[in-house]
């Protein structure tokens, strides 16, 4: 993620029995996606979506959902990024609006019931996406530069507050379904056990003041997540990298540890940032095709692990939102795709980008 500022005024038990396990998840069907309550109270319910219980927050959410990021938006029509993907002027880019717009109203036709934002532009924007039509779908926020990663914010649990309810304010929202700040990105880059405390803190609060349903975290840091989550009850919900090639480590698995303790399980980067793909995903790429194929398998992939409530990747346009919503419908991945995809794994792992390399820490989760 860009560690871009923006104002806050502006828009505020060994590893082969691991590895064999996961190759199986492929051929087998989860459990969970039987439905666990009735389909009256499942959040824009879609009989061809698979929908599964997100920890004990019982919320009923798709199999796949909307992450916030649109790193390649630019590759659609129209739309040109400022500086970088971060920066976008949110108020005067028409075709960007339209095109965020679109991808919203795809994902409530297919049953897609969650969108996950953690930038203020992500949740400036898709709260603007979502108004007049709430009801259909949930919404995780978290405007991460003014929370954990950030001073004053991360040392305070007054500057924290202040900045949680002015962004809902700007974003014209009485309240959040899920409240997941974004805690320090890397290993290297630990937040103090003050600055978790006011995290928690802060969670604590807002779910008592009724302007979050849930709350959670979102961390790259598999031991710290697997410890917070047997300590703080606050913790509810978790998202963190879970890739194509993400598997359970034998012991102290990050996997386990949500079960025990039945927490919700949101996965980022499904795609490997963008390095599963061999084309730059704009509509009329040669290999658009191929990589809709992959993204499936990915997505497939994913899904079929247990105690993952859904992967939450990046759509750039409503074709994209399709084909995710295609990967539910095509089911368990069978042998000879698993082999395509794994062969595609290690392309992935060697396309990483200088800043992205620290994923590769997430083949084994």
């Amino acid at each position: 993620m860009s560690e871009s500022r923006m104002d806050r005024r502006e828009f505020m038990r060994d590893a082969a029995v691991a590895a064999a396990g996961i190759a199986a998840l492929g051929a087998t069907k989860r459990k969970e996606d039987a439905p666990a309550a009735p389909r009256s109270s499942i959040l824009n319910y879609n009989e061809n979506m698979q929908y599964r219980r997100a920890g004990r927050t019982n919320l009923m959410i798709s199999a796949v959902c909307l992450g916030g990021h649109w790193k390649r938006l630019d590759k659609m029509p129209g739309i040109k990024f400022e500086k970088s993907w971060l920066d976008m002027n949110l108020t005067k880019n028409e075709a960007f609006l339209k095109n965020r717009a679109d991808v919203v109203s795809k994902c409530i036709e297919v049953g897609i019931n969650y969108i996950d934002a953690c930038t203020g532009p992500e949740v400036v924007a898709y709260s603007a996406a979502l108004k007049g039509r709430r009801d259909k779908m949930y919404l995780g926020y978290s405007w991460y530069e003014h929370e954990s990663r950030r001073q004053p914010y991360c040392e305070s649990v007054e500057e924290m507050m202040k900045a949680f309810e002015e962004g809902l304010k700007i974003c014209g929202l009485d309240y959040v379904d899920i409240w997941r700040i974004t805690m320090q990105e890397q290993t290297s880059k630990k937040n103090t056990e003050k600055q978790i405390e006011v995290a928690m803190t802060c969670l604590e609060k807002a779910k008592k003041d009724g302007k979050a349903r849930f709350t959670g975290v979102s961390s790259h840091d598999r031991p710290w997540i697997c410890e917070a989550i047997a300590k703080y009850p606050q913790l509810e919900v978790i998202c963190t990298p879970i890739t194509p090639g993400t598997k359970p480590l034998p012991k102290d698995s990050i996997f386990d540890a949500v079960k025990t303790h039945d927490v919700a399980l949101f996965g980022i980067k499904p795609f490997g940032g963008t390095s599963l793909f061999k084309g730059d995903s704009s509509p009329d790429s040669p290999q658009r095709e191929e990589d809709d194929r992959l993204a499936r398998m990915a997505l497939r992939y994913v899904m079929a692990i247990p105690t993952v409530t859904a992967p939450i990747p990046g759509l750039m346009n409503a074709q994209q939102v399709e084909n995710a919503a295609k990967a539910v419908q095509e089911g368990p991945l069978t042998a000879a795709e698993k082999a395509e995809l794994d062969v595609a794994v290690e392309r992935m792992w060697a396309n990483l980008p200088a800043d992205h390399l620290w994923l590769r820490n997430w083949e084994w989760a």
